[in-house]
């Protein structure tokens, strides 16, 4: 088992607060694809997709359990990285914690590039380009001054998501409680669900369109669990938390009553006042516009559309805002593990991997001026990348549990572990993963089945493609790294 390198000298600073993990493992978890995204996986699955999004939900609430178990009995930044390298080998280090990056250049890549389009809402002679350089400086600007920093930043972009998603679950509910009238000529009610447009399940779990599409419960699945994208950021915040084994465990069991009242309730409203077969078409001036625009259109308050724009692009600076945050610190992880050059292993006077921050927005700008000059090449196989590594990192999060606690079994545990073995050593875990034994299998045999549906899917089949070249990469770029280190 190769060890990794423990820092030496400055260390990050344990900085993080509860309030400010509770709301970073939220705001992972809601960006612009609950708010403008939903439509598609609505229209795959119809009001069925509650089902979609409590089978992915506990999903991802396994794997993120799976991370938070090896966190708080050894909270390191770049968890991911540091956990494969500590308990895989240093090759599996390698794979996850430079996949795990990639995957936020990419996601950072697409955000900034579309920031350009809610600017324009209120200021549309400002290029796209500037308003991608403009929150690019900003955001990267707030990294550099500190953790804490990060932390106040997330907290209040995680703040107006909430709000904005509240307002609209109450609303909502008025509107069904109230019988008011809509505009589509609908009584909002939950009954919707089952009487319009072919039923709660209207198309199976899968059904082969005359559009020669794909579509059902089962087909909606790659859809919903990419939305989750983020939710395991957690694990990389147990490095810099005050109290990890406190904050850490909770933040982790909201999880599930999170996406319960943020996705499933959230949907669920939606689709009691809008009709589901219309959510996410054109409306009357010929727009797609979000579902959440759509809920108070139809009941007449048409200042939904700036108020939303202005959360979208809250969501989008929050996402660029997280991902350079875990870039940096996986960079670092990363250093100090032998897999990255040393420089990335740097800290400024307040403990903040600034080598790490800098080229992480450096690479990320480069990547939005591939969007800009090659628009078609980026989102269709650049994005492919970005959507296959998130099944490339969950599976192998879970794998690394189950050598964690093998090695844990034996007694080669972190901190009060060590020399406990078998039983007594797996009983002391203070926050374990639920029945351990069959949930990892359980969960890599279900991301199997996601990348099998993937493979149905025109807009998901390059990424199936591009996922075993992607590790091709990587492995080859490892064995590169290694010659030249001897």
């Amino acid at each position: 088992m190769d060890q990794p390198k423990e820092p030496q000298g400055k260390n990050l600073r344990k900085t993080l607060k509860n309030r400010h993990i509770q709301l970073i493992s939220l705001g992972g978890a809601i960006g612009t694809g609950l708010f403008y995204g939903s439509g598609e996986s609505i229209s795959l699955a119809g009001p069925a997709i509650i089902i979609a999004y409590l089978i992915g939900g506990l999903a991802i609430f396994m794997i993120v359990r799976a991370m938070s178990e090896m966190s708080v009995e050894d909270p390191k930044s770049g968890a991911f990285s540091y956990y494969a390298t500590r308990y895989w080998s240093k090759r599996a280090g390698f794979v996850s914690g430079w996949n795990y990056w990639m995957n936020y250049v990419l996601v950072s890549m697409v955000e900034l590039s579309v920031v350009g389009t809610f600017v324009n809402f209120w200021f549309p002679a400002i290029p796209a380009w500037v308003s991608a350089a403009f929150f690019l400086v900003v955001i990267t600007a707030a990294n550099l001054m500190g953790v804490s920093k990060f932390g106040e930043f997330e907290f209040w972009f995680a703040i107006i998501k909430i709000a904005a998603i509240v307002a609209m679950i109450i609303g909502g509910l008025a509107v069904v409680v109230m019988a008011l009238p809509t505009a589509n000529g609908l009584r909002a009610s939950f009954a919707n669900w089952f009487t319009v447009g072919g039923g709660f399940l209207p198309n199976g779990l899968m059904r082969h369109g005359a559009n020669g599409q794909w579509t059902g419960l089962l087909m909606s699945l790659a859809v919903v669990m990419f939305s989750f994208g983020g939710t395991e950021l957690i694990g990389i915040t147990a490095g810099e938390a005050s109290d990890p084994r406190r904050t850490i465990p909770k933040a982790t069991n909201a999880i599930i009553w999170r996406i319960l009242v943020f996705y499933i309730l959230t949907l669920g409203v939606i689709m009691a006042v809008v009709p589901w077969n219309a959510i996410g078409k054109p409306n009357a001036q010929g727009m797609v516009v979000s579902p959440f625009v759509q809920i108070f259109d139809s009941v007449g308050v048409h200042a939904a559309a700036g108020i939303l724009n202005f959360v979208c692009l809250t969501a989008v600076m929050s996402v660029y805002n997280s991902a350079l945050y875990s870039n940096s610190r996986m960079l670092f992880s990363l250093a100090r593990q032998g897999n990255a050059p040393k420089y990335l292993g740097k800290l400024s006077k307040g403990g903040v991997p600034y080598a790490g921050v800098l080229t992480s927005a450096c690479i990320i700008a480069l990547a939005v001026v591939v969007v800009f000059l090659w628009p078609q090449f980026a989102f269709n196989y650049l994005m492919s990348i970005a959507t296959i590594s998130a099944i490339i990192n969950w599976s192998m999060i879970m794998v690394t549990e189950m050598l964690f606690r093998r090695a844990v079994a034996r007694g080669e545990g972190p901190g009060d572990l060590a020399g406990k073995t078998g039983e007594n050593a797996l009983n002391a875990l203070h926050f374990k993963l639920p029945f351990a034994r069959v949930t990892p299998w359980a969960v890599l045999a279900f991301l199997a089945m996601i990348v099998v549906l993937m493979c149905f899917s025109s807009s998901y089949r390059v990424a199936v493609i591009a996922g075993p070249i992607w590790l091709i990469v990587l492995l080859v770029a490892y064995q590169l790294t290694q010659r030249r280190a001897q």
